[in-house]
């Protein structure tokens, strides 16, 4: 396996480009599902996860056309799917288990066929994720499903989905996206109640609409849907990864540096990570190009964050935040209500030095006066991150393994972060 390798201690200085939201590039790429025509996207981020669902989708008869590999950094890919015709409505174990986001192609291929078998999804190990939300939601729109040796049967019986209200229990992003992607070909009216209001649903039904579909309310915890028979050609751009942007505010604090991060709309798609970002010292000024970030004092504020669904703090920005807090003035207490196993990057930060104590589903981080570079092993994506942060501020040599999490949602990290003064490198086959 791979390894990144990072000397801390250098002052981060200059611009990051924040690339295409992974979160709004998988469900943008399974609506392409719902359409005979072409959907054209662009602004899609060098990601494992998009290579992954590329796989999938051709798997269903999917055609997918590379019009821009985006091989600078501050500019993403270009692609056109195309299904005239699914082939296949079946999603294989042995690519769903790889990325959970895969469960998104359960809906367009119900809507579009009246019928799918998708394997139950994986992912990263961070907490228990039921997909019942989803299946309760098509049951709501008419579907018959049925839970068999590891798969998911849906089907409509009539052939076509049923308009129907659907009311989450608990708010679930995943959740929403695939009953929206469904209602928007179903017959009748739909409703969907207490539904996600994260930047990334709102980009979905951006696009749909585009294609077609008839959604309102967007933003909103309540979207109506008024389904139509089909949908057709439509171009559109991905927004940007307010995670990854968020991340890159981070760094530039805890290096004392300053980093404008360039991409559109980035403030309002950070309601939530901003302001508990301003309560800890940052300085975040709204750019031409993005949003300038510098920490105001030598050390970060010590404050509480507990997460949220948007608009509250985001449970993929608390890993990230514990490794600012290790370096805060006082004492901070963070709260993950979101998943009840996303702590795994603390016993990895208390390696380099960071002196965090859990109990149950809070940790007090207690602010030290330096980080050590060790050895370390990420857990999972944001966790991976975490590390890499206090990476570039300990004092010696960090070696990060299991760097696959980060190949599933960060975009040529290393290049981002050399050309702002980072001391980094992806040592090819030196990990463990």
């Amino acid at each position: 396996m791979d390894r990144i390798a990072i000397q801390g201690g250098f002052r981060l200085e200059g611009q990051i480009p924040i690339s295409g939201a992974k979160n709004a590039a998988l469900p943008l790429m399974c609506a392409g599902l719902l359409t005979k025509g072409t959907l054209r996207l662009s602004n899609l981020p060098h990601l494992a996860d998009i290579k992954t669902l590329k796989s999938l989708l051709l798997g269903h008869g999917t055609k997918i056309k590379t019009e821009d590999e985006g091989l600078d950094v501050a500019k993403g890919a270009v692609i056109t799917l195309s299904s005239p015709d699914i082939t296949n409505t079946v999603a294989p174990y042995d690519i769903v288990r790889k990325m959970r986001a895969s469960i998104l192609v359960l809906g367009p291929l119900l809507a579009r066929t009246g019928e799918a078998t998708v394997s139950l999804p994986g992912g990263c190990a961070i907490g228990n994720r039921p997909i019942d939300l989803h299946l309760k939601g098509f049951e709501d729109l008419g579907a018959q499903i049925e839970l068999k040796e590891g798969y998911v049967r849906a089907k409509a019986p009539t052939g076509r989905l049923k308009g129907g209200t659907v009311h989450f229990a608990t708010v679930s992003v995943g959740a929403t996206e695939n009953i929206l992607m469904a209602a928007a070909l179903a017959e009748g009216t739909s409703v969907i109640e207490n539904a996600a209001r994260e930047p990334e649903i709102s980009d979905l039904a951006h696009c749909l609409n585009a294609m077609g579909a008839k959604i309102t309310g967007i933003g909103t915890e309540t979207l109506t849907v008024i389904g139509v028979d089909s949908l057709h050609d439509a171009d559109y751009a991905v927004m940007a990864d307010r995670i990854e942007a968020g991340s890159y505010a981070i760094a530039a604090a805890m290096t004392g540096g300053e980093i404008e991060i360039l991409g559109k709309n980035l403030v309002p798609a950070l309601t939530g990570t901003l302001d508990m970002l301003r309560s800890a010292g940052l300085s975040l000024d709204e750019t031409d190009s993005g949003m300038m970030v510098k920490l105001e004092s030598d050390l970060v504020k010590g404050v509480d964050a507990t997460t949220h669904p948007y608009p509250g703090f985001p449970t993929d920005m608390q890993a990230q935040v514990m490794a600012m807090m290790s370096l805060c003035d006082s004492v901070s207490v963070i709260t993950e209500t979101i998943f009840e196993n996303r702590f795994m990057h603390v016993p990895e930060l208390c390696r380099m030095g960071a002196d965090i104590t859990t109990h149950g589903s809070t940790a007090t981080v207690r602010g030290v006066k330096r980080l050590l570079g060790a050895e370390v092993m990420a857990t999972d994506l944001r966790a991976s991150m975490s590390l890499v942060l206090a990476g570039l501020v300990a004092e010696g040599d960090t070696y990060i393994n299991r760097i696959y999490h980060l190949d599933r949602g960060y975009d040529r990290l290393c290049e981002k972060l050399l050309k702002v003064g980072a001391r980094i490198e992806r040592q090819v086959g030196k990990g463990i």
